[in-house]
């Protein structure tokens, strides 16, 4: 279903249950007024509609909005209240909602692995889609074309986000597909399995297009997260090369990035934000790769992981299963050891030791004195 075919189905139920002629133009009015948008123009601003996926809004929870929309764009007492009843039950009927893009984003990026970002809960979340595969329907995707076709930058970054392969599709590519995509090419007539292999990676080659294509966009439109996901995925150094003090991310993720892309400079710069907002892997890996040399700010690290609860001094191991979870007896199966030893520092001196106290007690006050400062380790 496109948003055309949705307002020609609209505009045609409302005819049938009112008996009033619309024009086209105010079913689309009607539609945004039906999710509590004051126009169309701010729906499309903001959000795309869904059928049988993701929802972040209902019909059924605006219909005095729609009411005195109807009112609005001058369409009368008795039909405004039908439209008010036929419209939203339509709506509810056939499963469509809305959802706002930067809701979608976040649910996107938990699919697809992209980066931990600080988005905050909605309340009045509502989901209709109940796998991977049916989060986009295609009248969302055609909602988000449209948008992105005016300039939208999120809307570019959300279709991005969509032809990113998810973690599995990254974690277990198909061996050897890419020989059989060449074998092709070169002219080669294949079997039907090889030319399965072959087909498959052409498609991924088409996905990662519009990927690349849509992430660029996102980011010559100023939205920040592409330049991340470029620099993760393209290895664009942009992200690293503008002013970016302030970022809606997890700073050891983008150290991370900075680490892989060999900008020792930028790996340190975030992995002490990450430790300033509490990150105590990341003071672990400042101590042992980046300040080793100053050793008043390894123990500064070393008394801000203790004031966290966590001996920095000390081994730290733990048995897992094969997939890095916590080992399970009840589950059983081979178990591995995953963690690291301990700290061995040269002692400082009494009054070092006092400065580094005093700072680690310093950016713990800040720490518990921040929301949700605590960065999750990577």
């Amino acid at each position: 279903m496109t948003i055309k075919e949705l307002a020609y189905t609209a505009q045609h139920h409302l005819l049938a249950n009112t008996g009033t002629e619309f024009k086209r133009s105010h079913i689309y009015e009607l539609l945004a007024a039906a999710f509590g948008f004051n126009s169309y123009a701010a729906l499309c601003a903001e959000a795309v509609f869904t059928k049988q996926s993701l929802s972040s809004r209902r019909a059924a929870n605006f219909d005095e909005h729609l009411r005195r929309r109807c009112l609005e764009i001058g369409y009368p007492v008795g039909a405004a209240s039908k439209i008010a009843e036929a419209l939203p039950a339509l709506m509810t009927e056939e499963c469509i909602g809305v959802v706002t893009i930067e809701d979608l984003i976040a649910c996107l990026q938990d699919e697809t692995g992209y980066g931990a970002w600080s988005i905050p809960g909605n309340q009045n979340d509502v989901r209709w889609w109940t796998s991977s595969d049916e989060l986009v329907s295609p009248l969302m995707l055609d909602g988000l074309n449209a948008a992105a076709g005016k300039g939208h930058a999120a809307a570019h970054y959300a279709l991005a986000l969509i032809h990113a392969p998810t973690y599995e599709e990254r974690d277990s590519p198909e061996v050897g597909s890419d020989y059989w995509y060449l074998q092709v090419k070169a002219g080669r007539v294949l079997t039907s399995v090889e030319q399965e292999y072959a087909n498959a990676h052409a498609a991924r080659l088409v996905q990662t297009e519009k990927l690349a294509l849509h992430l660029r966009e996102a980011a010559r439109l100023g939205y920040q997260k592409a330049l991340l996901v470029l620099a993760d995925r393209f290895g664009d150094p942009a992200f690293f090369e503008r002013m970016t003090e302030e970022v809606d991310a997890d700073p050891s993720w983008i150290a991370e990035i900075a680490l892989n892309m060999k900008r020792p400079a930028d790996a340190k710069k975030w992995l002490t934000e990450a430790a300033i907002r509490g990150n105590v892997n990341a003071m672990f890996g400042l101590i042992e790769g980046y300040d080793s040399e100053d050793l008043q700010q390894c123990w500064t690290w070393v008394y801000l992981a203790e004031l966290l609860g966590t001996d920095l001094t000390k081994d730290d191991y733990v048995a897992i299963h094969e997939d890095g979870s916590r080992y399970d007896d009840d589950v059983g199966g081979p178990l591995y050891i995953d963690g690291r030893d301990g700290l061995d520092l040269k002692p400082i001196g009494r009054e070092q030791s006092a400065t580094a106290r005093r700072i680690a007690n310093e950016i713990f006050e800040s720490i518990q004195r921040t929301p949700n400062s605590v960065a999750r380790a990577r």
